[in-house]
């Protein structure tokens, strides 16, 4: 006896940006390749279904009997054409040629795509542990042919093997609730209205090729304290653990570079004194982009290598207006190509804006922008002052969102939910107020699709400027721990 087992993980989120959201995952020792493809799911209520064969013909020989389990397959179009793929599998039932299988609650969307006369293929097998189960028969039907019908005859090579009976067939909504006959019947392949909006989705959007940018400002004033001292926001610590600054910047990055297709990523900082002015917008890192979350991390990083005096006020809205320029501009670029766009801004900062009215003021007038802005509160200041982020500007819309880094920098889970609570709303709304509607998924050819293979200390002293509260960081004065992130 010989039992095979495979293993494959894959991370969804990354197929978004994929052409035909597919990807493929080799299998260790040439054991060929696994393709998932990502499509998006649709209420189309149940089918509650129990069956039970009749004088089934066995196949395991004079002195055994069959163990009997049933499959439907329907056809999907994929990167080959047309294919037919396994939906639904029963539990087998041991040494029976009249089983009685346990009710089944099978998702139509699964089943049929909401089709009530779609084909579908039932074949039954006959379970062996080497996985080479061995066909006992199969009929042709669809799910209002199990609705009609009390049974069906398989066949196999011309001949009947036994009989199929349909003991009980009902539709249920999608909380499980029966379907009343005096119900107005659905037309097959359309969705009930009040299982589904006319308003398209984040999904919709995604699958049609929509990217997201993604770009980063971070805080660099004063108040954010010495980094040359243990325990301040922007200290670099020796034994190679993150900081808060960087542990944001990994975590809730990391979240939203997912959906970023290209991984480039422009870093602004704001908050400090070049050539003795403060500077509210200037680029972190010797590149105009950073290379992935990694990349961004340097760039921060490298920010401290340049002599800045870390200063004050803490002013965000001339990084807004820079990112407001570039998300307008990269949609109408992708737009003369029939594209889509949108971008994503997050700003960590360390405490409270300086004018709350000018920021809430600034996040009106570029409200117009296909932009999300994500404000990441890092340290234990009260971020109370910022709740006018979650609240809807002059305009009426909102584009903007407050999160608090320590509140869940503990729950993976919780820390994404907060991270991406708003944003697919706000890029829904962007688009469909302007009558754009989601592209229709791309198609992808065999060939295209990607296949994945089978992760010294410095005794600095403290030099103050003259200028109250500014922090003089001297050009390689403040340790950098070697290596990449």
């Amino acid at each position: 006896m010989v039992c095979v087992r495979i293993i494959s993980v894959f991370c969804t989120r990354t197929y978004f940006q994929l052409q035909g959201n597919t990807k493929a995952k080799k299998i260790q020792d040439d054991g060929g390749k696994i393709y998932l493809r990502v499509e998006k799911a649709k209420e189309f209520g149940l089918l509650r279904l129990k069956m039970a064969g009749e004088e089934l013909s066995n196949t395991d020989g004079w002195f055994n009997k069959s163990d009997p389990f049933y499959q439907f397959r329907k056809k999907d179009q994929g990167f080959r054409g047309s294919e037919w793929n396994i939906v639904h599998k029963s539990e087998y039932i041991k040494d029976n040629l009249d089983p009685e299988w346990d009710e089944a609650q099978i998702d139509l969307g699964a089943l049929c795509g909401g089709d009530h006369d779609q084909i579908l293929y039932l074949d039954l097998y006959d379970n062996e542990s080497s996985g080479e189960h061995e066909l006992m028969g199969q009929i042709e039907t669809s799910v209002n042919g199990l609705l009609e019908s009390d049974g069906f005859t398989l066949m196999k090579d011309g001949e009947e093997t036994g009989r199929i009976i349909v003991q009980e067939a009902e539709l249920l909504d999608e909380d499980g609730n029966p379907i009343s006959e005096d119900e107005e019947e659905t037309p097959a392949g359309e969705v009930p209205t009040e299982w589904t909006s006319n308003k398209a989705s984040f999904t919709d959007y995604i699958l049609g090729g929509c990217e997201i940018n993604m770009c980063v400002a971070i805080d660099f004033t004063g108040s954010n304290g010495d980094p040359r001292q243990l325990g301040t926001l922007h200290h670099f610590n020796s034994d190679g653990s993150k900081n808060d600054y960087e542990k944001a910047v990994a975590a809730i990055c990391g979240v939203l570079a997912q959906y970023d297709s290209d991984k480039k990523f422009p870093v602004y900082g704001f908050g400090a004194k070049y050539d003795g002015e403060v500077n509210h917008c200037f680029q972190c890192g010797e590149e105009e982009e950073a290379d992935g979350v990694e990349g961004i991390l340097e760039a921060y990083k490298h920010t401290f290598e340049t002599g800045l005096i870390m200063s004050s006020p803490t002013v965000v809205t001339t990084v807004l207006e820079k990112a407001a320029e570039a998300a307008v501009q990269s949609q109408a670029a992708a737009a003369s190509q029939g594209k889509q766009k949108y971008t994503t801004l997050v700003i960590l900062t360390d405490g409270a804006v300086s004018d709350v009215q000018a920021t809430a003021e600034c996040l009106a007038a570029i409200s117009f922008a296909p932009l999300s802005v994500v404000i990441v509160g890092i340290g234990s200041a009260d971020f109370g002052s910022m709740q006018f982020l979650d609240d809807s500007g002059p305009s009426g819309i909102d584009i903007s969102q407050f999160v608090d880094f320590n509140a869940h920098q503990h729950d993976w889970k919780s820390l994404t939910s907060a991270t991406l609570d708003e944003i697919p709303k706000q890029l829904v709304n962007y688009f469909w107020s302007r009558g754009i509607k989601p592209n229709h998924p791309d198609q992808v050819e065999e060939e295209d699709i990607v296949v994945e293979p089978e992760e010294e200390e410095i005794d600095l002293t403290i030099d103050f400027g003259e200028d109250g509260g500014d922090i003089v960081v001297p050009e390689g004065d403040v340790y950098i721990p070697p290596g990449a992130y």
